[in-house]
């Protein structure tokens, strides 16, 4: 089904590779849809405990393919999703600001780890802003694109980066467009981590594997919808929830195996969801 990503799951990791090198995965409207598509499955799959989404070849991903966006802009129609890739991932429940065009990936309960393995460009930037951690090879570039094809600030990236980095970093990135490296990425906070290139995707399965191994998936998927939900939130109502959600939790079998496996001193033994 899937012509411009690939798709793995080896338990507990679901891998999620933009597939098309030969463009610098530059993204389409079907690429979008696969996307989506592969993490709905992800989501639904009990046997994927954490997602990871990289790139095929020496970049993650250029942004928009420029050559389907002149054709837009010379009348093309745009191109039409293929039956059987329709999918709606993500926590339902969770407020709608967090289920936007490509900002959906903060609703899905599992947590979502992209490995920035080169060039990164245009709206492949608040794309992988809107997912939770964020690890990048040495060769990586940045740049925000935008303002030098004349377009403005796309994708919610304005209010994604300023809430990572902060506004001077923001206006710096989105305003310049101009390109900047790993290291400058990993200093201001856009990434957690910047490994050598041959060590960035070991590395980053360790630390899913890691994670899946030793974390309970009900709590993971609390935290991340408490983290996303309480950026718009007064302190105290955020305090006042958390509260509320830790004494649930206390009712939880997960809580019991948590306690138990580290008084045994054990590998906890947490229930998929």
């Amino acid at each position: 089904m899937y012509e411009q990503i690939l798709y793995e799951v080896s338990d507990p990791i679901a891998t999620i590779t933009l597939n098309r090198p030969q463009a610098l995965n530059a993204w389409t409207p079907r690429m979008g849809a696969e996307v989506k598509h592969a993490l709905a499955q992800a989501e639904a799959d009990k046997s994927v405990v954490v997602i990871i989404i990289t790139g095929a070849g020496r970049g993650f991903c250029a942004g928009a393919d420029l050559k389907q966006l002149r054709g837009m802009s010379e009348g093309q129609a745009r191109a039409e999703i293929p039956d059987g890739l329709e999918a709606d991932p993500g926590n339902k429940d969770m407020d709608a600001d967090f289920r936007g065009t490509y900002t959906y990936p903060m609703s899905i309960p599992k947590p979502i780890i992209v490995a920035i393995n080169g060039p990164i460009a245009g709206m492949a930037v608040p794309i992988a802003l809107s997912c939770d951690v964020r690890f990048a090879s040495d060769r990586a570039v940045f740049t925000t694109a935008f303002s030098r094809r004349g377009l403005i600030a796309e994708w919610g990236i304005s209010w994604l980066l300023d809430r990572i980095v902060g506004p001077a970093h923001t206006l710096d990135i989105v305003m310049s467009a101009r390109k900047f490296d790993a290291a400058e990425a990993e200093r201001i906070g856009m990434v957690n981590r910047v490994l050598p290139h041959d060590e960035l995707m070991p590395f980053v399965r360790d630390y899913a594997e890691d994670m899946a191994a030793n974390c309970s998936p009900a709590s993971m998927a609390i935290m991340k919808r408490q983290i996303y939900e309480h950026l718009s939130e007064r302190l105290g109502e955020a305090e006042r929830e958390s509260v509320k959600l830790m004494v649930e939790s206390f009712d939880r079998p997960d809580f019991r195996e948590g306690v138990t496996s580290f008084m045994d001193k054990r590998p906890p033994k947490f229930d998929r969801v």
